[in-house]
């Protein structure tokens, strides 16, 4: 016979643990991205497409191959 569970173990188990940036508040979570990108194109190493560059991407969409590798299934 399975013990009993009282109503508020069971509101804990169904709603999982937030972690990590969902645990914080939006507008502090915003605040952190912010600064991130800022600190990101002050370095140096954020990168930025030219038209050209958007334009060749953007053809690629979809004329990627599909290999079918050995051993895969679906």
């Amino acid at each position: 016979m399975e013990p009993t569970q009282t109503n508020e173990q069971q509101v804990t188990e169904e709603k999982p643990k937030l972690r990590g940036f969902a645990r914080i508040d939006p507008s502090k979570v915003k605040e952190i991205a912010r600064k991130g990108g800022k600190a990101s194109q002050a370095s140096g190493k954020a990168h930025r497409f030219t038209t050209e560059e958007a334009k060749a991407a953007g053809q690629k969409g979809g004329k990627a191959p599909r290999v079918r590798r050995e051993g895969v299934t679906r």
